[in-house]
């Protein structure tokens, strides 16, 4: 029986996840030695927080946050100018047959908990949490 390659739905594989987090360590380790060609770049500290590799490894989203989210998207365009020589140089960390595209994007990821914990904070929110459920039935 052969097996079914589409994963519609059912997340990344474990492949996707390893080629994604060891090209998030090798951009991590680039950014941080300042090793591009760009001074401009080089000045800021980004962190990178995820890659999310396609199906076919060909394409890497790499989710990025200036230290203290100031000059969001001055990063995303000085990334997109180094494009190049971070996919060189990434292509050289590792062993893929093709080097992916690198796209970048804002990792909204600390935005999101943010807003989370300002709602779970709400006088309204925490009643409702601390309320006992309507099913329970204590126990005589």
């Amino acid at each position: 029986m052969a097996k079914n390659k589409s994963h519609g739905g059912a997340g990344p594989t474990q492949r996707q996840l390893r080629v994604g987090e060891t090209t998030r360590r090798a951009l991590s380790e680039i950014l941080a030695r300042g090793d591009v060609h760009d001074p401009e770049l080089n000045r800021m500290s980004i962190t990178v927080g995820e890659v999310r590799m396609s199906n076919d490894l060909r394409i890497a989203t790499v989710y990025v946050l200036p230290l203290g989210g100031i000059g969001k998207e001055d990063v995303l365009k000085m990334l997109a100018r180094n494009n190049y020589e971070l996919r060189r140089m990434v292509a050289k960390r590792l062993t893929l047959k093709f080097a992916p595209e690198l796209r970048f994007q804002l990792d909204m990821t600390f935005d999101q908990m943010d807003e989370t914990s300002r709602m779970l904070s709400q006088d309204i929110v925490r009643r409702d949490a601390d309320a006992p459920d309507d099913d329970e039935t204590p126990n005589v």
